[in-house]
């Protein structure tokens, strides 16, 4: 039978692709944004933000600090690819959001797979006209061009037929760089150029629409997919050494410690009723990545969590920016 070797979960916020001394530029886009999301479902303006909770995070949003937690999330995201090395798997499930990049509001499924042979990337982060930052970003997100991956797709098809049959509807997607104006997007080629370290390791893609209503699943429905993606992957005839990776995350674009550390406590201590509570409310915008996590914690569920870590990178005083994760389970 297939064997699950590992399993990981990263952010994969576009500061990760900037240098510490960019990471400036995305606060301005804080202030400019007049949504941002709060945990309790509330969206305001930056300077609705700051009126209620004050510059209270004036010192951790300091480029000192930045640099400092840059460095760290180097670090974190290095040993990431060091136990991917390590594992060596012959497939890698990749469980990230679209955001605009393959679907649109004309066809939005809940919850999708792959089984492309050769995957495209999208290109949206590298045409004229585009901002610096967004051209930098691009080059880490595989989108400054069409970049071809590897796919699986028997190993993909075979995760669709078993899905069904165990009471999971799955949107079958082939053909996903046929529109040359859609492609995978950051979830994904983050994943390949920051932790393959240029392997050219077969991906399948599993897409979990996280931002867009009225279709996002809830928590529980992703982590009990997450249980049976875990079945299914078993009960294949192959022999493949599988690793399952979760993409994005965690709480932003106002960060949220408590609803982070209360996420990586329920991964260590395989708290699923945490997991599979967690409120709408608290999984709008950004923070509904968590809900990549939440499905890929499903799957890993039973293998041990050996290693975590989370930093939350403030980047204005009234607490904008992102709250970072990385995990390693087996």
């Amino acid at each position: 039978m297939a064997n699950i070797v590992l399993g990981l979960a990263t952010s994969h916020t576009p500061l990760f692709t900037l240098h510490s001394d960019d990471w400036r530029q995305r606060a301005d886009a804080d202030r400019a944004n007049p949504r941002l999301n709060l945990s309790d479902g509330r969206r305001l303006r930056y300077e609705e933000l700051l009126a209620e909770v004050g510059p209270k995070y004036a010192e951790a949003s300091r480029q000192e600090e930045l640099v400092r937690k840059a460095a760290l999330c180097e670090a974190a995201l290095d040993r990431l690819a060091n136990a991917l090395e390590v594992a060596r798997p012959d497939v890698v499930l990749v469980v990230g959001d679209d955001q605009g990049e393959l679907f649109s509001p004309s066809n939005q499924p809940a919850f999708a797979i792959c089984h492309n042979q050769t995957l495209i990337t999208s290109d949206a982060f590298g045409r004229e006209g585009s901002p610096d930052w967004v051209l930098k970003a691009g080059k880490g997100y595989l989108m400054d061009a069409r970049h071809a991956l590897p796919g699986h797709a028997a190993f993909a098809l075979s995760l669709i037929h078993g899905l069904i049959d165990h009471g999971v509807d799955v949107t079958a997607v082939a053909d996903s760089g046929q529109d040359v104006k859609a492609g995978l997007g950051h979830a994904f080629g983050f994943i390949a150029q920051r932790l393959f370290r240029g392997r050219a390791i077969p991906m399948v893609p599993i897409l979990l629409n996280t931002y867009f209503p009225p279709n996002v699943p809830t928590a529980a429905r992703c982590h009990d997919i997450g249980l049976r993606l875990r079945q299914v992957i078993e009960a294949d005839d192959s022999a493949l050494r599988v690793a399952i990776v979760a993409s994005g995350g965690l709480s932003h674009f106002v960060v949220d410690e408590s609803l982070d550390r209360s996420v990586m406590a329920a991964l260590g201590s395989q708290d699923q009723s945490v997991l599979r509570s967690l409120p709408r409310c608290a999984l709008n915008s950004g923070s509904s990545e968590i809900l990549n996590w939440v499905m890929t914690a499903g799957a890993m569920h039973g293998a041990p969590l050996t290693w975590s870590e989370y930093l939350p990178l403030y980047r204005t005083p009234a607490g904008t920016g992102v709250g970072v994760g990385f995990a390693v389970w087996g």
